[in-house]
C-alpha cells in the first residue's frame, strides 16, 4: 500500500490513476469502517480506479475541542488494517490550523479531485470534512460528484462505533469489543528492553511501546503475539499493570507479553497482541516464588483459553 504523508508531499507528485476516496479518522477500523472500504473496493473495481483513503495523523477534535479521546488504533496501527483490508493508497493529512480553516467545497477541488482525481467517493452515513464540518455526502452529491453512502451497522440495535468501543475496552468488555470491531481486541507496539526480571524467573517477556493506544484495564490476559514482519502468531500471556511484586510506585502502566512456544529475541520489532480472555486481576504478592507460582498458573490458564476458538464474532466475522 502506497502512503502519502503531508498535504505538501501530496500536491508535489502528479495526479495519479483516478481513485475512489474515503475519508476519515477511521479509529479502531471497526466493522462499520470495514464495511465502508469494501464499498470502496467494490465501487473501485467497477471503475478501474486506485481504492484510496484519507486519514489524519492527529484526531482532529484535539484542534476543534481541545481534548480528543484516547485512540483504539495509532496511526500506524490504522495504516496496516487498511493494507490488511485491500486499499492500495492512504493518505495521511496533519490537522492543522490551515486544514481546519480549509473549506470543504476547497478541500475536495485541491485535495480530493486536484490531487487525488477522485472519481467516486464512498462515506459513511456520519461523514463529515472541511471547515465547520460542512462536508457532507449531500454536498458531494448536490455538487454533481458520484458518492455512495453506507449506512450503520448495528449489532443488538446499536450503531457500531468507535465510542461505544472504547466504552466496552475500558470496562474490559473482550466480548462486546470483538464483536464490534469484528476481531480481537488489539494493541500493536515495538518491542522494546525491559529490565530482564521476566527472563529471571524463567518466563522472558516482550516490553512493549504501544504508541499510546487505548488498553484495556490493569490485569492478566490470555493473548495471541503476532509478528508483523512474519505474520507469524504465538500463543502467549500478556500482563498489563504496574508490577507491584517488584516494582514500588510505578509512575504508569506498562505492557509485558511472554509468547508460550518462542525462544527469540523481538527486540526492535513491530508486534500486534490480541486479547482473548481475561485471567485475573493484578496483585502484589509476598515474594517472587508465590510471583513465578501464579505465572506458572497464569500460563496454564492462557493455555486453555486459546486452545479454543473465540466464541464472540458475529457470522461472518
Amino acid at each position: 500500500m502506497l502512503v502519502t504523508r503531508g498535504i505538501e508531499r501530496l500536491r508535489e507528485g502528479p495526479s495519479g490513476s483516478p481513485a475512489v476516496v474515503s475519508v476519515g479518522v477511521f479509529d479502531g477500523v471497526h466493522r462499520g469502517h470495514l464495511a465502508i472500504l469494501r464499498a470502496n473496493l467494490v465501487r473501485a473495481a467497477e471503475l478501474e480506479a486506485c481504492p484510496t483513503v484519507v486519514t489524519f495523523r492527529g484526531h482532529p477534535k484535539a484542534l476543534l475541542l481541545g481534548r480528543a479521546p484516547q485512540t483504539l488504533t495509532s496511526l500506524e496501527h490504522r495504516l496496516e488494517l487498511f493494507s490488511q483490508a485491500g486499499i492500495e493508497h492512504a493518505v495521511v493529512l496533519e490537522f492543522d490550523e490551515d486544514l481546519r480553516s480549509m473549506d470543504a467545497e476547497r478541500f475536495t477541488a485541491e485535495i480530493l479531485i486536484g490531487a487525488l482525481s477522485a472519481r467516486a467517493f464512498v462515506l459513511g452515513f456520519d461523514s463529515k470534512f472541511g471547515r465547520d464540518r460542512k462536508g457532507t455526502p449531500e454536498l458531494l452529491a448536490e455538487a454533481g460528484h458520484d458518492v455512495e453512502v453506507v449506512e450503520a451497522v448495528r449489532i443488538g440495535g446499536r450503531a457500531v462505533s468507535s465510542t461505544a468501543i472504547r466504552e466496552a475496552v475500558t470496562l474490559g468488555d473482550l466480548a462486546s469489543a470483538e464483536r464490534m470491531l469484528g476481531r480481537p481486541v488489539t494493541l500493536l507496539g515495538r518491542v522494546v528492553r525491559g529490565d530482564g526480571r521476566g527472563r529471571k524467573l524463567g518466563f522472558p517477556t516482550a516490553n512493549l511501546d504501544l504508541d499510546h493506544e487505548l488498553m484495556p484495564p490493569p490485569g492478566v490476559y490470555a493473548t495471541r503475539l503476532v509478528r508483523l514482519a512474519t505474520g507469524a502468531r504465538h500463543p502467549s500471556v500478556t500482563n498489563i499493570g504496574f508490577r507491584p511484586t517488584v516494582v514500588d510506585d510505578a509512575p504508569e502502566a506498562s505492557i509485558e507479553v511472554h509468547a508460550l512456544d518462542l525462544d527469540a529475541d523481538l527486540y526492535g520489532e513491530q508486534v500486534a497482541v490480541e486479547f482473548v480472555a481475561f485471567l485475573r486481576e493484578e496483585r502484589k504478592f509476598d515474594g517472587l516464588p508465590e510471583l513465578e507460582a501464579a505465572i506458572a498458573a497464569d500460563v496454564a490458564a492462557a493455555r486453555g483459553e486459546l486452545s479454543s476458538p473465540s466464541p464472540n464474532l458475529p457470522p461472518g466475522g
